[in-house]
C-alpha cells in the first residue's frame, strides 16, 4: 500500500471535518479513529439542514455524512451542496446502511465520492479521508479544447469553467499526464483512491462518467476500453 500522510499533515487539505450522524455511539467510535489520525476539528451534525447552514457559514474541508436523516433526504442535501459555491471541491464521504447498488449509483450520481456501508472498517474509513484530503501535485495541460492548471485545480472546456469533484479532479489529473497511456481499472483505484482496499469497478464507472458528462467536448479524448480500462487520448477533436 502506498503511504499516505496524516489527515493533519502539511501535504493535507483536511483540517475540518463535518461529520453528518445522528447515532451518538457511530459519531463517537468516527471522531476518535480521525482525531487518533491527527484530525482534530471536527464538527459533528444531525440533520440536513444543519449540514446546509454549516456549509453556507464555513464550508469544511471534508464531509461524512448519512444519508437517513431525520429531514432533508440525504440525497437531496448531496445536490445542495455540490450546487453551492464551493461545494464541488468539498469531499464527500457517504456512510450509511444502505447497501443496494442503486442507492450507491443514485449517491454517486448525485455528488458522493466515496460510499462506505455500515458496519465499515474504521481504518477504511480514515483512509478515505485521507485520500480524499490529499493535495495534488502541480502540472499545466493545454489542449485543443481542455485547459488544465492542476496547481490551482482550474479545469476549463473551450473557454468556460468546469467545476469537479475531487475524485473527477483526482481521475482527470491522473489520466492527463498518462495520455495515450492505457489506464486499468485497478490502477485508477490505486492512485485515484490509494490506500483504499474495497472500491469495486462500478464506482469507477461511475465516476469516469460523469467526468466525461461534465467536460463535454474534451470528455470525448477519455477512451473507455471496455473490459480494459481508459485512456486520455491526445489531439482528438
Amino acid at each position: 500500500m502506498v503511504p499516505i500522510p496524516n489527515v493533519s499533515g502539511d501535504n493535507n487539505v483536511v483540517k475540518r471535518l463535518l461529520v453528518v450522524e445522528d447515532d451518538c455511539d457511530i459519531v463517537g467510535l468516527i471522531r476518535h479513529a480521525l482525531r487518533s489520525d491527527g484530525c482534530q476539528n471536527i464538527e459533528v451534525v444531525g440533520s440536513g439542514q444543519a449540514v446546509l447552514e454549516s456549509i453556507g457559514n464555513d464550508p469544511p474541508d471534508a464531509i461524512i455524512r448519512d444519508l437517513n436523516l431525520p429531514d432533508v433526504n440525504g440525497f437531496e442535501v448531496g445536490r445542495i451542496v455540490r450546487s453551492k459555491a464551493r461545494g464541488g471541491e468539498i469531499p464527500i464521504i457517504v456512510v450509511t446502511a444502505c447497501q443496494s447498488e442503486a442507492d450507491r449509483v443514485l449517491a454517486l450520481d448525485l455528488g458522493a465520492d466515496d460510499y462506505v456501508t455500515k458496519p465499515f472498517s474504521l481504518k477504511e474509513l480514515v483512509a478515505r479521508v485521507r485520500a480524499d484530503g490529499e493535495v495534488r501535485s502541480p502540472g499545466v495541460y493545454r489542449g485543443k479544447h481542455l485547459n488544465a492548471d492542476f496547481a490551482v485545480i482550474a479545469i476549463s472546456v473551450d473557454g468556460q469553467p468546469i467545476r469537479l469533484t475531487r475524485r473527477e479532479f483526482g481521475l482527470l489529473h491522473y489520466l492527463v499526464p498518462n495520455r495515450n497511456r492505457v489506464l486499468t481499472r485497478w490502477q485508477l483505484i490505486h492512485r485515484v483512491w490509494r490506500g483504499v482496499d474495497e472500491i469495486d469497478a462500478r464506482t469507477v464507472t461511475v465516476h469516469v462518467g460523469r467526468l466525461r458528462a461534465k467536460l463535454g467536448k474534451a470528455g470525448e479524448q477519455i477512451d473507455i476500453l471496455f473490459g480494459v480500462g481508459y485512456r486520455f487520448v491526445e489531439g482528438q477533436s
